[in-house]
């Protein structure tokens, strides 16, 4: 799918996205800080059960089960050789669920770029250009650049995914600390300026503290996106730990409020992040239907 193709799309009604598919993981059994990427084969039946809820509540765009499955961040488990087969089974995964779209899932790659740390730039292209391909010949239909932190990151994971397929639309958007600024200092503005500049087909915000800084952060790029589709997808709220154990307190009608507020602030791509599972995508999925949009 093109960025025309993506337009099209969007000029019928808001496309809603699937949620979080590590809490998902997590929540089924899977440890944390383990290799969800690694289940697309050693149980693509738990992966694709995480899909199908999400399709079931309503979502027309699935995520694949592929956020760390780069260079970098499968080495770590001894699996860098992996990246294809499991980028293009995560593919496989998702479609196999019942997806309409599938969009290729591509994480920060987990490491600092030089200066700050030992990873060439060069290196960071190829990385992203590696998983893309894989994604992309897999037969994702959009590539989903998500819950980045530095700019400079972002240009190299860009720059890789139009070099693996020229012609697949990009979906790319940042996460934000508590003060609405990335890891790195940069606002809500200069980040949608610059995927903007970077041809990002649409732009938007991930992850961070919930639903009302998501809403804050839209706010602030709408002026600076040329007129290219908002995406936002927030956590369910900031995590706390209770009896041990992670907790998102934001629920399904308080998440689905939030989508409202964006759709009204120009978001036209909606969805979650850690901690919403089907239970929001279907709420936003009924707030959605009951205003007409």
């Amino acid at each position: 799918m093109d960025a025309a193709e993506l337009c099209v799309v969007l000029a019928d009604a808001p496309l809603l996205a699937d949620g979080g598919m590590g809490t998902s993981l997590i929540a089924r059994g899977a440890p944390v800080g383990a290799c969800f990427e690694v289940l697309n084969r050693e149980d693509a039946a738990a992966v694709e059960a995480v899909h199908r809820g999400f399709v079931v509540a309503g979502a027309r765009l699935i995520l694949t089960n592929t956020f760390g499955a780069n260079r970098f961040r499968l080495d770590a488990h001894g699996l860098s050789n992996d990246v294809a087969v499991l980028n293009r089974a995560g593919v496989a995964i998702a479609r196999r669920a019942g997806a309409q779209l599938v969009g290729g899932s591509m994480g920060p790659l987990g490491v600092r770029l030089a200066p700050y740390g030992r990873v060439a730039v060069e290196e960071a292209l190829a990385a992203y250009r590696e998983q893309a391909e894989a994604l992309a010949l897999g037969g994702a239909d959009l590539l989903v650049i998500e819950t980045q932190t530095d700019l400079r990151e972002v240009e190299q994971a860009i720059l890789g995914a139009r070099a693996a397929s020229a012609d697949t639309a990009i979906l790319a958007s940042a996460t934000f600390t508590r003060d609405d600024r990335t890891l790195l200092g940069e606002t809500p503005a200069q980040v949608a300026a610059r995927l903007l500049e970077l041809g990002a087909d649409a732009i938007g915000v991930n992850c961070g503290e919930g639903p009302a800084q998501v809403l804050r952060v839209i706010r602030a790029m709408k002026p600076y996106v040329g007129g290219r589709p908002l995406m936002a997808r927030p956590n369910a709220g900031g995590p706390m730990e209770v009896g041990g154990r992670f907790v998102y307190p934001a629920t399904p009608a308080y998440v689905a409020q939030h989508a409202l507020a964006c759709v009204a602030e120009g978001a036209s791509i909606l969805g979650g992040c850690c901690g919403t599972g089907p239970e929001h995508t279907a709420a936003m999925a009924g707030a959605l239907r009951s205003r007409g949009v």
